[in-house]
């Protein structure tokens, strides 16, 4: 099985269980990683660059929302690239709201390990949801 197509398979199972050990084991110890959005509002919003510093945003992320739903609507690869396209719904437990969003993962994997993570999501619609 090719290298991007396992990690991109073992990132959506691991991330989907909230399995942190073995989703973070996913990721290179320097990656590129970016969630744009606005950072004031939304600590899990941003850029980051270690392994330590994505363990904490997805304990931030999951100790403030409860996942509803997902969809995988396509999977894209290409050389060491994957692009993920979906949707989630996602309800905020400081305020009850629930957020509905698509999205579009981009990974690079390098020596198996994903060195570069972009998320574009609603990010807008997030951070009114927290408010």
């Amino acid at each position: 099985m090719n290298s991007v197509k396992k990690i991109t398979e073992e990132f959506l199972d691991y991330l989907g269980k909230r399995d942190l050990n073995n989703l973070i084991s996913l990721f290179s110890e320097n990656i590129e990683w970016e969630i744009p959005g606005n950072v004031e509002k939304v600590d899990w919003l941003g850029k980051r660059s270690s392994k330590d510093e994505i363990k904490k945003k997805f304990e931030m992320l999951w100790s403030a929302t409860e996942p509803l739903s997902v969809r995988i609507n396509k999977i894209f690869m290409e050389d060491d690239e994957a692009v993920i396209a979906g949707a989630f719904s996602t309800r905020m437990l400081k305020t009850n709201k629930i957020v509905d969003s698509i999205f579009f993962i981009h990974m690079v994997v390098k020596d198996q390990k994903i060195i570069k993570y972009t998320l574009l999501e609603d990010s807008y619609a997030v951070s009114e949801a927290l408010i």
